[in-house]
C-alpha cells in the first residue's frame, strides 16, 4: 500500500516510511511552501509517512514588503 500527498487537487503517490521532506523533494515540491496535514493534524517535515496515509497539502503564501511611508 502506498501514502498519498495532494496538492491543489493533484496526487502524488510516495512510498510509506520515507519522511515527509524526503516525499516532497522528490515530488519537485518546496517543503516550506507547503503546509502538511494528516488527519486534520499539522504535520512536521520529519514525520514519516505510513502506508494508506493522505497527506493534504496547504500551499502556503507570503508577500512582500508593505511601506507605508508618508511625505507631507
Amino acid at each position: 500500500m502506498i501514502a498519498k500527498m495532494i496538492l491543489r487537487g493533484r496526487e502524488y503517490e510516495v512510498k510509506p516510511g520515507m519522511a515527509l521532506a524526503d516525499a516532497l523533494k522528490k515530488n519537485n515540491i518546496v517543503p516550506e511552501s507547503v503546509i502538511a496535514t494528516r488527519n486534520g493534524e499539522m504535520i512536521t517535515d520529519d514525520e514519516i509517512l505510513r502506508a494508506g496515509d493522505v497527506i493534504q497539502l496547504i500551499a502556503v503564501i507570503s508577500g512582500g514588503n508593505i511601506s507605508c511611508d508618508s511625505h507631507l
